[in-house]
């Protein structure tokens, strides 16, 4: 999966073949097989990955609400490098199908733990704000430098304190 997220950030998604991948990952075609029989089941299997992933990075925080463990995966995301993943990752999906398990997602992040949260108006706000700071980062990782980026989060952070 490795080799195929290079593969993709470096040459798009026209390019994403098993055999291309195989190549990149120093392994037989056939082992590739063995692992994920089609491109789709490759595709679906990084998508699957990136969503644990995401999932970990937010369980990781030392945060009291969801909303601000959300908060805080995303800026560790973004100031990893993580994001750039997502946009080669889904932008190789292209069939709706592929990409259900990433919708099924989002809705359950945006849905966790809002029972709990002092606001929950805020905390959408803040949870949409973090979907607009990935689409930004994923196609332009250089568009904010760090500075702006602590003042984005900061002023996030404001509006989960208790009303």
């Amino acid at each position: 999966m490795d080799a195929a997220e290079r593969l993709l950030a470096d040459q798009g998604a026209q390019c994403l073949t098993l055999s291309a991948v195989a190549e990149r990952a120093g392994v037989s075609k056939g082992g590739l097989l063995y692992h994920f029989s089609t491109k789709e089941a490759l595709i679906k299997g990084m998508i699957e990955r990136l969503i644990a992933d995401f999932d970990e990075l937010v369980a990781s925080q030392d945060e009291s609400t969801y909303s601000r463990a959300y908060l805080a995966a995303t800026f560790t995301a973004i100031q990893s490098g993580r994001l750039r993943r997502w946009a080669v990752v889904t932008g190789a999906a292209g069939d709706p199908e592929l990409l259900a398990p990433l919708r099924e997602a989002m809705a359950r992040w945006h849905r966790e733990g809002m029972e709990t949260e002092a606001d929950p108006m805020a905390a959408q706000i803040v949870r949409l704000a973090c979907e607009g700071l990935w689409d930004v980062v994923s196609h332009d990782p250089g568009f904010y430098g760090e500075a702006h980026y602590e003042k984005l989060h900061r002023g996030l952070l404001a509006l989960l304190a208790s009303p």
